[in-house]
This record gives C-alpha cells, sequence and structure tokens, in this order.
C-alpha cells in the first residue's frame, strides 16, 4: 500500500505508517504546491493532510486507486467531503485529542488579554517601563463576570469546566435548544468574555461582524480559537479602533497566515499564531490518530473516526 504525507509528522507515526505502507513525504517547507500534491498521489491507495492542503475534486480525480484521506486535524473544510464520497473514498478526522489544549489555550488568552499581559511586554522590551505605579496599565478581573460560549461542542465544555476556578459564570449560544443556552444577540449583549468554539460553515462564516460586534459591551473581550473566517477581521479592527470593546484575542485567522493589517498595530488585541492544539502531546496524538485512519482502512476495517457525509 502506498501512502502520500504532506508535512513532516512525528518519527514514531511515520515509523507506524512505514511499518505497513510505502510512504511519500513531502519535506519542502509549508503546504505542498497543488500541481506537485497532484502529481504525487497519482498512484496512492492514501493520504495524510493538513488544514493547510486543499483536496478538492481535482486533487481526487488525479488519484484513482485513493481509499483514504486522513485529515491531521478536527476540522476538513479544506476536504470536499461529498465529492470523496461519490468515488467511495474514506475521509477522517482527528476529534477528540485537542479538546483540553484548545481549551487551555482559550483560557491562556483570555487571562493574557484581560490583564495586558502582551501589551506590558511590548512596553518593556521597549524600555519603556518606570517603575511599579499605583493606576498603571491595569486590566480587568474575571470573578463575578459572565463568560459567554458560542457553541456547544466538546471545547466549549471544556472551557466552561474551568470557569468556576476563576469565579466566572458561563452561558451559551447554540443550534441547541436547552435550557442552557439563550439568543447570541442576548449572549452578545450580555457577556463580559465571548469566546467561539464553532465550525466553519456557511451559517458561521462572519458569524461576528460589525452588528454583532456592535452588540457587544464596551468592556467586553472577544475570544477566537475557532476558525479564522468566523469573524470578520475588518469589521473587528473597525470595532477596536473605535473601542466599541476592550479587546480581542486571536489564534486563527481569515486568510493565514497572512493577518489583517489593520489589526497589527493595536495595543489591545492579543495575536498568537494558531497554537491552540500546540503541544507536544496533543500534536503528536493527532498525528497518531490519523496514521490509524490509514491503516484500518488499508487493512479493510472499518476506520476509526470517520467523517460523516452531509445528507
Amino acid at each position: 500500500m502506498k501512502v502520500l504525507v504532506t508535512r513532516r509528522l512525528p518519527s514514531s507515526v511515520l515509523s507506524k505508517l512505514d511499518a505497513s505502507a510505502d510512504i511519500d513525504l513531502y519535506t519542502g517547507d509549508g503546504a505542498i504546491p497543488a500541481a506537485e500534491l497532484r502529481a504525487r498521489i497519482a498512484d496512492r491507495d492514501a493520504l495524510v493532510c493538513l488544514l493547510t492542503d486543499t483536496i478538492d475534486n481535482s486533487v481526487i480525480d488525479a488519484a484513482p486507486a485513493l481509499k483514504v484521506i486522513a485529515n491531521v486535524a478536527v476540522g476538513y473544510n479544506n476536504i470536499d467531503v461529498a465529492y470523496a464520497a461519490t468515488r467511495g473514498i474514506v475521509v477522517t478526522n482527528t476529534p477528540d485529542v485537542l479538546t483540553e489544549s484548545v481549551a487551555d489555550c482559550t483560557w491562556a488568552l483570555i487571562l493574557a488579554i484581560t490583564r495586558r499581559l502582551a501589551e506590558g511586554e511590548r512596553l518593556l522590551r521597549r524600555g519603556e517601563w518606570k517603575g511599579w505605579a499605583l493606576n498603571f496599565m491595569l486590566g480587568s478581573e474575571l470573578r463575578g463576570k459572565q463568560l459567554g460560549l458560542v457553541g456547544m461542542g466538546r471545547i466549549a465544555r471544556a472551557v466552561a469546566a474551568r470557569a468556576p476556578a476563576f469565579g466566572m459564570r458561563v452561558v451559551y449560544a447554540s443550534r441547541r435548544d436547552t435550557a442552557d443556552t439563550m439568543s447570541l444577540d442576548r449572549l452578545l449583549n450580555t457577556s463580559d468574555i465571548v469566546s467561539l468554539h464553532v465550525p466553519l460553515t456557511d451559517a458561521t462564516r462572519h458569524l461576528i461582524d460589525k452588528r454583532a460586534l456592535a452588540r457587544m459591551k464596551r468592556s467586553a473581550f472577544l475570544i477566537n480559537t475557532a476558525c479564522g473566517p468566523v469573524v470578520d477581521e475588518a469589521a473587528l479592527a473597525w470595532a477596536l479602533q473605535q473601542h466599541l470593546i476592550a479587546g480581542a484575542a486571536l489564534d486563527v485567522y481569515e486568510q493565514e497566515p497572512v493577518i489583517h493589517p489593520d489589526l497589527l498595530p493595536l495595543e489591545n488585541v492579543l495575536l498568537v499564531p494558531h497554537l491552540g492544539s500546540g503541544t507536544t502531546e496533543t500534536r503528536t496524538a493527532l498525528a497518531d490518530l490519523a496514521a490509524e485512519n490509514v491503516l484500518a482502512v488499508l487493512a479493510g476495517r472499518p476506520p476509526v473516526t470517520p467523517v460523516a457525509v452531509a445528507s
């Protein structure tokens, strides 16, 4: 069996694949170029790819023997899942594995932006700190405040589980109609921290736009560890410039790795380079689950974590 791997993976994962398959590993910097991807996948039975790889019908059509596409990610909007299904190709993702690391990162962003930590470090590195003062760089406390979670999936619930340690009450806005949920407008209007935890769909693209930002408290903070295009970055820059909200912390972006230029000079936004799942343990587990999916399908077994095809 032949497997194309589009990015370097942990050596333990590559060894697992190598024991059962012929591996073609792309070792270039960044994402594999589209033309090279189509050429190298031509005789492959399996593909291990990342969110940075666009697996559209042109790539799928270039691989007549392809049986499985294993995405090293929870999301899979980079893959034409419906078209793959028409070709009988299994698509898999890596759910659950990154839940705790992304929840931890979400709280790191909340604490950093509300206490102005990155802003303070920049000031210190510029040599502008003049010493302790009673009213110097005052931030915002979390105790007694409301944390509004947009989404009610695994990561949102893991974020919520940590909230009592900071004395915060939690509310949700979700498509699920439960006693714990409220409308998005109500959540935006009443929450002190708004944290996004929804997948990227047509309905959630630019969910946070000018109108949504104008609904938030002027003292509120926006956190995004979900998907970049859920936030209209031009609208966010406008809201921050006009001080319609107190600040924002982003781990994901609309056009990664490009950041909207109007965000870059602002002190009231924390910009982090997509580190939500960025621990050695989690990234290794993600890659290992993708490999397990490939090996299962190639051995004629059901995949461990298949992506369901929308009906």
